[in-house]
């Protein structure tokens, strides 16, 4: 498989997860802020490690995976986003369909970075993947994830519980597959 490609938007700088990452994320995923509606604890620095090791086995083994998200102007870290398949125990299930995510840290909230990472995020999927669907699920009580979600193209298609607490699974239909010679 091939490494992590880098996505650029106006703002944002899309690119694999380096070890040097491991500090900003541990602080991104170690606030109550950022976690609140994923989880709602904080991570500890070791679940972080394995996180960034998953995000990596992704890249290795499926093709996708999650970006670190940087600031263009600055190379201010500002969250992750990407696609995964965590194989989640949830009803009714994904069906292999790749599940976008983003988090992003509390200083890089309200700017619409999220919107244009996952933009950036689903054209890459499209041209790429060739999925039938793409799918994320998001705490009801998530209204920014929410409205991101919508405004990217997804739409709501079951509420459900994962782990014990309420989510609401949407979907996005994806690019419909090249047409290739011979076929």
């Amino acid at each position: 498989m091939e490494p992590a490609p880098v996505l650029l938007t106006a703002r944002l700088h899309l690119r694999p997860h380096r070890p040097e990452d491991f500090p900003d994320c541990v602080a991104m995923w170690g606030d109550p802020t950022v976690v609140r509606f994923i989880g709602g604890r904080p991570f500890t620095a070791e679940e972080v490690w394995a996180r960034l090791l998953r995000y990596a086995g992704h890249w290795a083994w499926m093709g996708f995976g999650y970006w670190a998200v940087e600031e263009r102007a600055t190379g201010r870290f500002v969250g992750e986003i990407g696609f995964a398949d965590f194989r989640r125990d949830v009803d009714p299930p994904f069906g292999g369909a790749p599940e976008l995510g983003w988090v992003l840290a509390a200083h890089a909230h309200g700017k619409g970075y999220a919107t244009e990472g996952a933009l950036a995020a689903v054209a890459w999927g499209d041209a790429r993947l060739h999925a039938l669907r793409t799918v994320c699920m998001i705490d009801p009580d998530n209204a920014a994830s929410l409205r991101v979600a919508d405004k990217i193209g997804f739409r709501e298609y079951a509420r459900t519980t994962y782990k014990g607490t309420a989510t609401i699974l949407l979907e996005r239909a994806g690019a419909a597959p090249r047409d290739r010679p011979g076929d």
